[in-house]
């Protein structure tokens, strides 16, 4: 597939000036970045593109030569095009550029991350996310709740904490890269000979090798064990909504990052309630004598019990609404309504005495159905309930 011109990936005019570029690079990074979008390689790949088109306008020579003759201009399968960039943390894409990705962070998300290593540089490997699935009922679900939930995963390994190093002799400058965790490759291109920095080899950019790994963790820095987690779900949430929780998921190798705690909600079915959007069904069964006589019935809620007033003349179909008895909009203050369904039942067994009445009731001038525009059909009731 033909690439795409370096100036639309980017979003910027031809004559864009540096600090437009910059700022438009910035702004596409963060917004396909995998702290954003987990698991999303489609997002990683318009990543790498950026940084691709990027790391050619950037660079002024490498710009010119674009300008003159595209992608034929400029090499974009060694280590400073796309090619370059796979297999790096997206971290250290932003880094190679001089990016500050804790400053970032902290303007778009209210905080940095936490990174190891010396001056700032990342240590060993990040964590994988962890996926879990929780069940709520409805209940739980209109008032919100904090569960402890206690999850099998990859921890920090306490012998070492994390170091995967057996003790602190056993750790070392890298010999290859000097502990900068940077190392230059040379290219030869159709220009000549081009210099890059990229992550040394040797020790994957922690700038430190192992002599000898923990007994424990064997040198990963992390083992399998449990974990209990508090987890507060907010009011309102519902079936398939997921949350995040930044740094609870499985341990990173040789003391990286942690990955993500994704918590995928599942609500229980209820024995009383359906549910649609925020407002939540109930079926109220009455028998022919109350729908004809009225009545006063008590009917559930979701914090409680409820006591309404059926007229007399109720008719099957009828739609009761108990004002913000459903469900709380999530983080909102808007509630859903309670609607109460009328059914009146028919006996489907009688006895003799109840046969002899209902036969005198029968043919009485007020048992002979005479539907008047008081009485609606199925579809103007639908339409009265949600207007």
């Amino acid at each position: 597939m033909a690439k795409r011109d370096y100036y639309e990936v980017l979003g910027v005019q031809k004559g864009a000036s540096a600090d437009d570029i910059k700022k438009a690079y910035r702004k596409k990074a963060l917004e396909y970045h995998p702290d954003r979008n987990p698991g999303d390689k489609s997002a990683e790949e318009k990543f790498k593109e950026a940084a691709e088109a990027y790391d050619v306008l950037s660079d002024a020579d490498k710009r010119a030569r674009y300008d003159r003759y595209g992608h034929a201009g400029v090499d974009t399968s060694g280590p400073g095009g796309a090619g370059g960039f796979q297999g790096m943390d997206m971290d250290d894409i932003l880094r190679r550029f001089g990016f500050d990705t804790d400053d970032i962070f902290s303007e778009f998300f209210g905080g940095g991350r936490r990174r190891g290593g010396a001056g700032g540089r990342p240590r060993g490997e990040r964590g994988s996310n962890l996926r879990i699935k929780v069940k709520m009922t409805l209940e739980e679900i209109a008032s919100g709740i904090n569960k402890k939930i206690k999850v099998r995963k990859q921890v920090t390994c306490n012998t070492c904490s994390g170091s995967g190093a057996r003790d602190s002799s056993s750790v070392e400058t890298c010999a290859t890269c000097r502990g900068s965790g940077m190392v230059n490759r040379v290219t030869q291109t159709p220009f000549g000979m081009m210099q890059t920095a990229v992550q040394c080899p040797t020790c994957n950019g922690a700038g430190q090798t192992i002599k000898s790994p923990c007994n424990v963790c064997k040198g990963e820095g992390r083992v399998f064990g449990e974990e209990t987690i508090d987890v507060d779900i907010p009011a309102g949430v519902h079936e398939g909504i997921q949350l995040s929780m930044s740094g609870k998921g499985n341990a990173g190798a040789k003391g990286g990052a942690p990955g993500d705690l994704v918590i995928t909600i599942e609500e229980t079915p209820h024995e009383e309630f359906s549910r649609e959007g925020n407002n939540i069904h109930y079926e109220l069964f009455l028998n022919i004598a109350d729908a004809a006589l009225g009545t006063k019935v008590e009917v559930p809620t979701l914090d409680g019990k409820a006591r309404i007033a059926v007229p007399a003349g109720t008719q099957s179909g009828k739609v009761f609404r108990l004002k913000d008895k459903g469900l709380p909009a999530l983080q909102s203050y808007q509630r859903g309504d309670q609607l109460i369904h009328v059914n009146v039942w028919t006996p489907k067994k009688l006895t003799d005495e109840e046969r002899r009445t209902l036969e005198k009731l029968r043919d009485m001038p007020n048992f002979k159905p005479a539907p008047g525009k008081e009485d609606k059909s199925f579809f103007e009731r639908v339409k009265d309930v949600f207007s």
